[in-house]
């Protein structure tokens, strides 16, 4: 059996997969995505909860790009939370605890509504292949949907097996098959494969905590969104509780860490360092007397808990005990014991900067098959792969996001050039350019290359378009209002008696000036939104940092120009060292800038493959 054609078909309905659907849907791409289930759409596998520090950031621009997650989390967010709050907006992530059951609905329903997307239900188990290139994928009813691209986002669900102490079984998730036959059929392509795991904490019936003697830990007055779209509320919001481990609970897991799947040696695979097992806390963190859990509610009307922070492997009867031993949870209901999963990932480093196999041309992968955790790096990856596959397939040059412009050119550029060796999470430290990549400026950064490229609808062009317009006759009021000192002075703001005059704009940078101090002196900026005078506030306190930063950036976006042919011959380059030489053919960095960033490269090699590009180029090679 044959179903229709497509442009492209999406493997899998996690987060990375409908990032990718709706992408590819977008950019005018006939798109087909292929879920075991409807309801394995949207399905939040951990944390009911998305952002953070640095992944908020990647939601930020996923949603600059008029991506889908953004707007789905707020309409599911049930607890808003800025972090950081009290340091400067580059560092800042917003986070919101959701709602899983309105989280998936809003999902599925939004992706059946979405124009160029169809939902096919079942199980793929092999591509079509066809004149070398990816064609299309088989059915394991034995149907096929042929394609000009494929995106695989199988999630854990290559050859995921679930531990829960000496307990083994197949899964993708609780309560899901894992996929075996994919799995073999990539090892068939000899991709670089290796073994990657998480966990999840015992779910808790909510009921049967002492909510009464914990402390609370509320929302937000003034929620920060995650859709630069969203104006309000439309969930109940909850309040989470906190409460902490303590002496007796790390004595019960110190004398069964024998009976945990890790550490009694049934796990093979490599966990996240960032979000370790309770297992791992007790051990690492020895000399720590108690680790702090938060208490987060699935759902306004769902009595489901997850306890943030004890995530473990160990059987259900330890679980039991060490989760009564805590305060508050003495007579608590486990509902879902916690457990960890392990499952096979693709090294990134066989991909593109586009997120295509390099020696597969049509097939792409996003999420954790790429060695990544975490619903926002999904997604972000998801975005990237859905607009390539959809340019691929209609013959245009590639989008390709870089360090400069967004988290989502740090992660891409950081899993391509250096691979993973544990489960890969987004920080605020990893970009070097964090001051220019703020939150609060990604549509600013981003939203343009949505409209070039073709994927962004019109009630994010027109929102976008009046946002920037008010933006520049702000902050062109306030950029041709110039001031002495003494009427600087005058006006109540402290500044050095230097004869120097200043712009509107330039006194928003000084400390403790806002943008009510300002108005005092140009009174017509008065008239602002809030929204536009918050922008200019955060714009003008890091304009004088990027300033700086730009020599650095327009370096490495000159770099990013020296796109290196995929068979270029390295061997050739006299004085490149024979290690240098390995390195590059093993890696095929696609530009200049990931050249420079391979462990041991030198500005002198750098400028040797520079010299053999310029040669290259000049020849018509």
């Amino acid at each position: 059996m044959k179903h229709s054609s497509f442009d492209v078909v999406v493997v899998g309905g996690g987060h990375a997969g409908t990032e990718a659907a709706h992408a590819a849907a977008r950019m005018g791409a006939e798109t087909a995505l292929v879920t075991l289930t409807l309801n394995g759409i949207g399905v939040m596998s951990c944390n009911p909860a998305i952002g953070g520090l640095g992944k908020g950031h990647l939601v930020r621009e996923i949603d600059a790009m008029d991506g889908v997650m953004g707007r789905i989390a707020d309409r599911a967010g049930i607890q808003f939370r800025l972090l950081n709050r009290r340091k400067g907006p580059a560092v800042q992530g917003p986070r919101a605890q959701s709602d899983r059951a309105v989280y998936r609905s809003e999902m599925l329903k939004a992706t059946q509504n979405q124009p160029n997307l169809s939902i096919v239900e079942g199980e793929v188990v092999d591509f079509l292949i066809k004149n070398g290139k990816i064609s299309g994928v088989v059915l394991e009813d034995g149907s096929e949907i042929p394609s000009r691209a494929v995106i695989l986002t199988s999630g854990t669900f290559l050859r995921g097996v679930i531990h829960i102490g000496d307990q083994s079984k197949s899964g993708g998730r609780m309560g899901d098959k894992p996929s075996v036959k994919l799995a073999e059929r990539l090892q068939s392509f000899e991709l670089p494969l290796g073994r990657l795991k998480t966990g999840t904490p015992p779910r808790l019936d909510g009921r049967t905590i002492n909510w009464d003697i914990l402390d609370e830990q509320p929302g937000d007055d003034d929620p920060v969104f995650f859709s630069f779209l969203t104006k309000n509320l439309t969930t109940p919001q909850v309040t989470c509780g906190i409460t902490h481990t303590n002496e007796k609970t790390h004595e019960i897991i110190r004398e069964n860490l024998g009976r945990s799947a890790m550490y009694g040696g049934h796990i093979d695979g490599v966990g996240p360092r960032y979000c370790p097992s309770i297992e791992d806390k007790i051990v690492r963190f020895a000399d720590k007397t108690s680790h702090q859990i938060f208490l987060e509610p699935e759902g306004a009307t769902d009595h489901t808990v997850y306890p943030n922070g004890i995530s473990t492997s160990l059987p259900l009867d330890v679980q039991e005990d060490y989760v009564r031993s805590i305060v508050g949870l003495e007579d608590s209901k486990i509902l879902q014991p916690g457990y960890a999963i392990e499952y096979d990932y693709v090294d990134p480093r066989a991909l593109t900067l586009e997120l295509m196999l390099k020696d597969y041309e049509g097939l792409f992968l996003a999420g954790q098959i790429n060695g990544t955790t975490g619903y926002e790096e999904a997604a972000a990856q998801g975005l990237v792969a859905g607009l390539n596959a959809a340019r691929f397939c209609h013959q245009q040059a590639p989008v390709s996001f870089g360090r400069s412009n967004s988290y989502i050119g740090v992660m891409i550029d950081d899993l391509t050039t250096h691979g993973v060796s544990e489960p890969y999470r987004m920080f605020t430290s990893r970009a070097e350019f964090r001051l220019s990549l703020r939150a609060d400026n990604a549509d600013q950064r981003l939203t343009p290359v949505a409209a070039e490229i073709g994927c962004l609808g019109e009630e994010r062009r027109s929102f976008f378009e009046e946002k920037m317009e008010l933006l520049q006759q702000t902050k062109s009021l306030l950029d041709g209002a110039v001031f002495t000192p003494k009427e600087i002075q005058a006006s109540g703001i402290s500044v050095n008696q230097d004869g120097k005059k200043r712009s509107g704009f330039e006194l928003l940078a000084f400390p403790d000036v806002g943008f009510k101090d300002v108005e005092k002196l140009v009174p017509e900026s008065g008239t602002a939104t809030l929204e536009v005078k918050q922008q200019l506030e955060r714009d003008a306190l890091y304009a004088n940092y990027i300033v700086r930063q730009e020599r650095e950036i327009s370096a490495m976006k000159r770099d990013e120009g020296y796109r290196i042919p995929n068979d270029f011959d390295y061997s050739q380059i006299v004085g490149l060292s024979a290690e240098l030489q390995q390195k590059l053919a093993q890696a095929r960095p696609e530009t200049l800038a990931k050249a420079s960033r391979i462990g041991g490269m030198t500005p002198a090699g750098l400028a040797l493959v520079l010299s053999q590009l310029r040669k290259a180029s000049s020849r018509g090679d």
